[in-house]
């Protein structure tokens, strides 16, 4: 309460200085650096106090009017609009300025879904705010390079510029599965993230057949997506049998890399296998002897 007691009593002297007449005056630059000391140029004669107000700073000093006013570089480290006075024995004067973040020192940078297919387009999501070492926004605009990457796979790459102090973007998954690196980077500045890329959908199954008797063993090559990378087990496949009695159908899960399953066949048949929306191949078998 102290605080905003005191800061709204300057603001009132700020107005007040305005409109009427002062023997000193102080002349700030229009725009600082965060973290960077500078001079306040004052006009009149005599000892004043010179108070400094901020988003999160306070100051205060005695000066002598007529020298430069030396503010120190821990008293501006918050972006922000400032207010200088000083008040003598003839009255106050008050004058703002702005502080502006300083040079981009790091990152925050949040990374959208943890596992995503192989190949999928706009599939990750990535967001990056730039800060100086004061955690400052930086505002000014920043070219933030964007990077996914997966051991013994070509790199994807975008670039964007920062828009307030926030680069967005949607990157493509690769075609390889494992973890994928995903980095922010500014020059020497960087992020990591790690997203799990997962096998696709299956493609191209095939599968061969059997016979033992009155059973036959079905069992597939492994199973891969169009990239060729094996899917996960537990991905469900499911084999057909037509034969002369109709339609019989068996679902199994891949397990190690391929599915199998038996099926009590007398009669020839026709198998085909299928998960998803992939079918694979057809095979013709004879009826037991």
């Amino acid at each position: 309460m102290r605080h905003t007691f005191v800061f709204f009593i300057l603001l009132l002297l700020s107005e007040l200085s305005l409109t009427g007449a002062r023997a000193a005056d102080l002349h700030p630059p229009k725009q600082v650096t965060a973290g960077n000391g500078f001079s306040i140029a004052t006009t009149g004669n005599g000892d004043a106090t010179f108070y400094l107000v901020g988003p999160s700073d306070r100051a205060k000093q005695t000066v002598r009017l007529g020298n430069a006013i030396e503010v120190a570089a821990d008293d501006v480290r918050t972006a922000g609009r400032y207010i200088a006075t000083v008040c003598g024995s003839d009255g106050c004067a008050s004058s703002a300025f702005y502080v502006v973040a300083a040079a981009p020192a790091q990152l925050s940078f949040l990374v959208h879904p943890s596992r995503v297919p192989v190949s999928a387009k706009d599939a990750i999501s990535a967001v990056a705010f730039v800060f100086d070492k004061f955690h400052n926004l930086v505002l000014q605009p920043v070219k933030v390079d964007f990077n996914v990457a997966v051991k013994d796979a070509p790199a994807i790459s975008r670039s964007l510029p920062t828009n307030n102090g926030v680069a967005w973007i949607r990157l493509n998954a690769t075609r390889k599965g494992g973890p994928a690196q995903v980095v922010a980077s500014i020059g020497s500045i960087s992020e990591h993230r790690v997203v799990q890329q997962v096998a696709s959908d299956a493609c191209n199954l095939r599968i061969k057949a059997t016979r033992k008797g009155n059973s036959v063993a079905v069992e597939t090559e492994t199973v891969r997506d169009c990239s060729g990378n094996p899917v996960p087990d537990g991905t469900v496949v499911t084999f057909t049998a037509t034969d002369a009695k109709g339609k019989t159908t068996v679902d199994a899960p891949i397990k190690r890399g391929t599915a199998r399953v038996q099926m009590r066949l007398t009669g020839g048949a026709t198998i085909s296998v299928a998960s998803g929306v992939a079918m694979g191949n057809e095979v013709r078998i004879g009826g037991t002897p």
